[in-house]
């Protein structure tokens, strides 16, 4: 396993994900109004087309002819990555193709448990990650690097919360997590910062 510095794990195997369904679901108010937290998951996978969605939701590209995306980023930096985990392996989102792309050298299988501390964390499904690259953010100071990355990742987060509510998927965002740990496993740079993970999946007690 490639340790915390040597940067990005080599790419490979990119999955193609099914063009992601954009109608549909409960109305914003709607989903306003369902969004919550849930802390108990069933452990049936998700389906391929509910993934594409969920991810399109998270931060896909909204407006192809000028590549601009469903969640907003300071200064268009673009500096937060959305990694996948799930008991297949870990996988980068790549926003402008609709792929995942799979991690390769730096990972190996499920590695699900290393993005939190609950013991509901390795049962999800899925579990995100929130990344940021600071070295996107171009001459912001430390600070600013701070707040706007923190900012850019709770838009993403709100979008599959209100994605999940839509659709009536179980979701919860989470901050405790052992960021060296997990960092060393997806082989980030030091220049990356994870800054957010978030579980989501069907609820305990319905497995359709």
């Amino acid at each position: 396993m490639k340790t915390k510095g040597t940067g990005q794990p080599q790419e490979t195997e990119p999955v193609k994900l099914p063009p992601p369904e954009t109608a549909g679901g409960l109305s914003l108010m709607q989903a306003l109004q369902e969004r919550h937290s849930t802390r108990t998951f069933s452990g049936t996978p998700l389906p391929p087309q509910l993934l594409s969605n969920l991810l399109w939701a998270a931060g896909g590209v909204n407006r192809p002819d000028a590549g601009l995306r469903t969640a907003p980023s300071a200064h268009d930096w673009r500096e937060i990555d959305v990694y996948v985990t799930t008991a297949e392996g870990a996988y980068r989102y790549a926003p402008p193709t609709h792929m995942l792309m799979r991690l390769d050298g730096a990972v190996s299988g499920d590695i699900r448990y290393l993005t939190g501390v609950q013991d509901f964390v390795p049962t999800a499904p899925v579990n995100l990650v929130y990344v940021a690259d600071l070295d996107r953010m171009g001459e912001a100071g430390t600070e600013d690097k701070a707040f706007y990355s923190a900012s850019d990742a709770g838009f993403i987060a709100q979008n599959v919360y209100l994605y999940c509510a839509s659709v009536g998927l179980a979701v919860v965002v989470r901050g405790l997590v052992d960021r060296d740990a997990l960092g060393t496993a997806l082989a980030l740079g030091r220049h990356q910062r994870i800054i957010l993970t978030q579980s989501v999946g069907y609820p305990a007690d319905d497995a359709s």
